[in-house]
């Protein structure tokens, strides 16, 4: 007991509250929440008779008498088994700080803020202090800071400066801005003439110069090819179904993640954005035939449901089917409400105001449409986009094929037949006709004795359509070729049929309200032991500010219609979490990290806003000016926070270490996609095709995972083939099919998610020495310096200097300095020599080998722009 006293003692200052005492509400019960409700009140498990819910409960105590003696910390049975670890029984014991606070609470008088209810209903489920939570708050608009500002953005950021005793840093120059502005809209960088540009036009009229080169940027499709990205970040976006070894191909994804790109450029008003991809197939017609654009817009945009591991199409097992639901709700949890729901699945949520109740209340709001006792795989749930007019086309030519099919077997027989005959002569004349007999009867059909007696005439037994060419030479140059020829034909008539394409999308079957399959409560997150039946709704720590219940049923719809009634509600604009959630994500990519730094834990556990009234500001004119991304973007974008200097200083890293209060702006390195893309823009060789199917990827010989047509035999063996991708190869990352068992070894090196987990709300940003040994040793970073180096010498001539000046404004967008370009110039040289004396090849991923070695002049230049692409300054954004 002295070390619990003694402890007590020293942390108890870090416990006490400038409000008064601590209470059990505001200070012990969220402890006793996360650690002691599962088997101390939770679910009416009552382990040694006692309830942790209550302080009164405490009081009372269970078997081991009273847990809690109001004023006597070390003869409260409650906080002796904590501070031995004796409780919680089987896991870590709480933290020293935690077991402080209830002793100190105890030491108190064990006080509580308010008079305990008499029983605990669901109305007492969440306490005051739980229902206060900063994120659950309405969001309401705050009044702008006083200041000399033109951007309220800037407003509330020079407030809080102020108040620590710091200041804005001076505005970035005009080559790092545009940089900045360029990566941060399209994911790629400016050319040089745009920085030359823009540098003319910003000595004018700084601010101008910015908000037009903004608007340019933001009408490129390559914006919407930029952002399409992050929002499948956080959609949990892969062309593959996981959850198996097999990590089955989906073959239709891509149309979702086209419909992302097109919304994003279209500026789609977000509101809509989120209802398409909640209820895109309860907004058109039913049944989902001849559709037209907007319906096949619509239905696509439902693919964000289907964006889940779902691995039943290898092994459809009940686990299987709940665990793409489960995985399902994560997204829509850290995408859409910026909380953990997926903490509730299996008790009540440990550290926020979740139950598991409103875990299973949101599954039913998706019931109808998953429905596991009349599941639907994958290819299951996919929507024709064929019409009735192309379906009766495709008969009408199939028809057509066929007749030239008819025609090729009747002529194939005929061609059996003359072999039969001749084949038969060769055999002793008593055995002719049981042959022709045992050859003429069905293979199934055949008697053991007429199987014995072809077996004893191979070439009577082989004889086949597919066989015909093996007889003589006759057949092989006539017969067969025959029949190759009509083959190519109904082949070539077959692919006159208009193409059937499909949409990976989630619908809902039609049906009558009985039929629609109920949403149980699994107890302890059991699947196979449903408990109490629940409602559709939203959270319940939500009632009383605004409605949380869904409707069963919408009799206006063929459909139950509950997600339609849902996304309405998320997007009416009263709301508390939706908007916060997407303005903290557009933060977070413009300025690294959020004002809220989880964007995926609004929670207890995430961090609270640096600037809470800032985030509340911008939720709030994000959707009073019609929830438009572009127009948040500029509004972000023209502000004195963002066009800052990212310099460093030791008074802004004394107050302000990790530069939450905004005194400059951050360092931010390029995403693994943005920094292949890079490498194909600076070397020439970036496709700007937009959309469609997705480039494949494959193993190479050396088993690394490239960009390629699988060639591999059915063992898996490689074949040495190669199968030109005419130029596929150098489109966006984006496009580059996204398996999640096979990511490119760049991909991986520099965090972009294999989505293994359900999604990613934020990726992380390491810095580990396999990236420092991909940039220098692999072959692909090889492939794109002699890219890069081929386009500058094109550009720029023979002349070292002028190489090494264009590659520099190529690379960092700007000129070198004197000294570097001079050193550059004696490096070409040198490299140039030494290939002169050590002949090399070009390097390439896949494809056959240069038979012949590469100019060294190529070579020597090929060296300076490797260096250049491995350099912090092409990988960090100032």
């Amino acid at each position: 007991m002295r070390r619990s006293v003694h402890l007590l003692a020293l942390l108890a200052p870090l416990c006490a509250s400038a409000a008064g005492p601590l209470t059990f509400e505001k200070h012990v019960r969220p402890i006793l929440k996360t650690h002691c409700f599962h088997c101390h009140g939770e679910d009416g498990e009552t382990k040694g008779g006692l309830d942790v819910r209550l302080a009164r409960f405490l009081l009372k105590g269970g078997k081991s008498g009273p847990a809690v003696l109001p004023g006597q910390t070390a003869a409260s049975h409650l906080h002796e088994v904590l501070e031995s670890g004796e409780m919680p029984k089987g896991k870590a014991k709480l933290k020293d700080e935690e077991i402080a606070t209830i002793g100190q609470w105890i030491a108190e008088g064990a006080k509580t803020a308010r008079p305990e209810p008499e029983t605990l209903g669901p109305e007492h489920a969440f306490t005051d202090e739980e229902r206060a939570w900063w994120s659950l708050q309405p969001i309401r608009r705050p009044k702008i800071p006083a200041g000399q500002v033109d951007n309220p953005i800037d407003a509330f950021v020079a407030e809080k400066l102020r108040a620590n005793g710091l200041e804005f840093s001076p505005p970035a120059e005009a080559a790092t801005l545009l940089r900045r502005l360029s990566f941060t809209l399209t994911g790629l960088p400016p050319s040089p003439e745009d920085m030359e540009a823009f540098a003319a036009e910003a000595v004018r009229d700084p601010e101008a110069a910015l908000r037009r080169q903004a608007a340019r940027l933001l009408a490129l499709p390559t914006y919407g090819e930029r952002w399409g990205r992050h929002w499948l970040d956080l959609a949990g976006y892969a062309d593959s179904d996981g959850y198996t070894d097999k990590d089955l191909e989906r073959k239709w994804a891509w149309k979702y993640r086209d419909y992302v790109v097109n919304a994003l450029n279209k500026d789609k008003p977000f509101d809509d954005f989120v209802r398409e991809q909640l209820a895109g197939d309860e907004m058109v017609p039913q049944p989902h035939k001849n559709l037209s654009p907007d319906a096949i817009e619509k239905i696509a945009a439902t693919g964000f449901l289907r964006m889940a591991a779902d691995g039943t199409g290898a092994m459809n097992d009940n686990a299987a089917r709940n665990a793409s639901i489960a995985d399902t709700i994560k997204i829509i949890g850290s995408a859409l409400y910026g909380l953990t729901l997926d903490c509730a699945q299996c008790h009540d949520h440990r550290y926020d105001p979740i139950s598991q109740a409103d875990y299973y209340r949101l599954r039913a709001v998706f019931e109808p449409g998953f429905d596991t006792q009349n599941w639907r795989t994958p290819a299951g749930r996919l929507v024709s986009l064929l019409t009735d007019n192309e379906r009766a086309e495709a008969a009408k030519i199939e028809e057509d094929a066929k007749k030239v099919d008819a025609a090729r077997l009747a002529k194939q027989e005929e061609f059996i037949t003359e072999v039969l005959d001749k084949e038969l002569a060769k055999a002793p004349e008593d055995h002719r006709d049981a042959l022709r007999t045992a050859y003429r009867t069905e293979a199934k059909q055949r008697s053991a004795e007429q199987t014995a007696l072809l077996k004893k005439f191979p070439r009577i037994n082989q004889l086949s359509g597919g066989s015909l060419y093996l007889y003589d030479t006759t057949y092989k140059t006539k017969h067969a070729d025959t029949l190759k020829k009509m083959a190519a034909e109904a082949a070539d008539i077959r692919a006159r049929k208009p193409a059937e394409e499909f949409l990976h999308a989630f619908t809902e079957i039609p049906r009558k309200p009985e039929a629609v399959p109920a949403t149980f409560i699994f107890h302890r997150g059991d699947i196979e032991q449903p408990k109490s039946k629940v409602q559709p709704g939203d959270l319940t720590v939500l009632a009383g500010r605004r409605p949380i219940e869904i409707a069963e049923d919408d009799p206006a719809l063929p459909t139950t219609g509950r997600r339609l009634a849902f996304a309405r509600s998320l997007t009416d604009g009263k709301h508390p979490l939706l908007a916060r959630v997407i303005v903290n994500q557009v933060w977070k990519r413009h300025f690294g990290r959020g004002l809220v730094n989880t964007p995926g834990d609004f929670g207890r556990l995430g961090e609270a806003p640096s600037h809470p009234e800032l985030l509340d500001w911008l939720a709030d004119e994000f959707m009073a000016t019609g929830w438009s991304l572009k127009r948040l973007h500029l509004q972000i974008l023209t502000s004195r926070t963002w066009q800052q200097s990212s310099l460093r200083d030791a008074t802004r890293d004394r107050i302000d270490p990790d530069n939450r209060l905004l005194s400059r702006m951050n360092v931010q390195r390029l995403e693994a996609e943005t920094l292949r893309d890079s490498f194909l823009a600076v070397s020439g060789r970036l496709n700007p095709l937009l959309g469609g199917p997705p480039v494949p990827v494959t193993y190479s010989e050396e088993g690394q995972i490239i960009i390629g047509i699988d060639t591999r035999d059915t063992a898996g063996r490689q074949t040495g083939k190669f199968v030109s991708l005419n130029g596929e190869e150098h489109r966006r990352s984006l496009y580059v099919q996204a398996r999640r068992s096979m990511p490119l070894e760049m991909f991986a090196a520099f965090d972009a998610p294999a989505m293994t987990d359900a999604n990613c709300a934020s990726r992380p940003v390491t810095t580990v020495s396999p990236q420092s040994l991909l940039l220098m040793n692999n072959t692909t970073m090889r492939e794109h310096a002699q890219d890069f180096a081929a386009r500058v010498q094109t550009e720029a001539g023979s002349d070292p200097e002028r190489q090494a000046e264009r590659a520099w404004r190529l690379a960092y967008g700007r000129s070198p300095s004197l000294a570097d370009l001079q050193e550059a110039a004696r490096f070409i040289t040198a490299q140039t020599e030494h290939y002169r004396s050590n002949p090399a090849k070009l390097e390439h991923v896949s494809g056959a080998p240069e038979k012949t070695d590469a100019p060294a002049e190529l070579l020597g230049l090929a060296a300076l722009c490797h260096a250049l692409l491995s350099s912090n300054g092409f990988l960090y954004v100032d």
